[in-house]
């Protein structure tokens, strides 16, 4: 569904240049639900721009549904934002209109691609558990109520692609459970390819594979050791998953160059701080990263160790 190669955006403010997203490498299976996780600035939310097409990138590759997005015009780009891709924004302002229902909110963007279909848009309230709100208003309904109604006009025009740009970083953790279970549910129902941008780590518990963004590249993934179902089945079992278990493994992402990211806590740990250098060596089929100055610690005591 979605490859980047070499993925790069720079932004320009008069004679200063932002580098958002510096050689980004990512694939996403058609039906998949991820999420990618960052800190502020990482360039994750430029990455989900991308993909929505609102904005483009300033060059490698980016293929969504097989359609280039580096060669798209204006009109390409307008149908694809109308009938491939669907959006959840944090903002619920940004969602919906405050005037209208809940009904004639999710009605709206089959009315622009000009049809009128009442009957789908009480299925996806209905989907989203909301048909007794349907002609509430935005300030009759809770927080929670309006993500859902938020998620309900995204699918209104059966795209294949939904995007969630912090979906519940406005919800407290009881609604966001409920969220979360709710994309889960729609991806398993209807196939739908659900992409999560947040800054939660906690969300990895809700999906099989969490993406790390940090200084615009991919700097690692985490996969489930087994999937949520498998869990919740051997919950209802009565089986607990012990303490000391980590449901995901975690893996750095190497690029076509060979380049990694060592986590700044791991080259701590070995005494690298200042540095820009690393030991790198092969040891029987393992690699082994050590600091120079603990090598030349090393060098120095068997050269003392032979002169003796």
């Amino acid at each position: 569904m979605i490859e980047c190669e070499g993925l790069v955006k720079i932004y320009k403010a008069a004679d200063l240049e932002v580098f958002a997203l510096q050689g980004l490498d990512l694939q996403v299976e058609a039906g998949e639900l991820m999420a990618i996780i960052g800190n502020s600035g990482s360039g994750k939310s430029t990455l989900l721009n991308m993909l929505g097409g609102l904005d483009k990138p300033s060059a490698g590759m980016l293929s969504v549904d097989g359609k280039n997005m580096l060669k798209m015009s204006e009109g390409d780009l307008v149908r694809y934002k109308r009938e491939s891709v669907g959006f959840v924004w944090q903002n619920n302002a940004r969602n919906l209109i405050p005037y209208l229902t809940a009904l004639e909110n999710v009605e709206l963007p089959m009315l622009i691609k000009g049809r009128r279909r009442r009957q789908r848009a009480l299925n996806l309230l209905e989907a989203v558990g909301l048909t007794h709100r349907k002609n509430n208003k935005l300030h009759q309904l809770s927080g929670g109520e309006q993500q859902r109604v938020a998620i309900a006009i995204a699918l209104a025009n059966q795209p294949k692609l939904l995007l969630a740009d912090e979906p519940t970083g406005s919800l407290d953790s009881r609604m966001s459970e409920q969220i979360l279970d709710l994309f889960r549910e729609l991806n398993r129902t209807i196939g739908i390819t659900i992409v999560i941008v947040t800054h939660d780590p906690e969300l990895a518990r809700k999906v099989d594979r969490v993406v790390s963004i940090r200084d615009g590249k991919t700097s690692s993934e985490m996969l489930r050791r087994k999937s949520y179902a498998e869990e919740l089945e051997e919950l209802e079992r009565g089986i607990a998953a012990s303490a000391e278990e980590d449901s995901h493994v975690e893996y750095a992402i190497i690029d076509k160059a060979g380049r990694l990211q060592v986590p700044a806590a791991y080259l701590e740990s070995i005494g690298i701080k200042d540095s820009n250098k690393v030991k790198l060596e092969l040891l029987d089929r393992t690699i082994v990263l050590t600091s120079p100055e603990k090598q030349e610690t090393i060098n120095s005591s068997k050269t003392v160790e032979l002169g003796k």
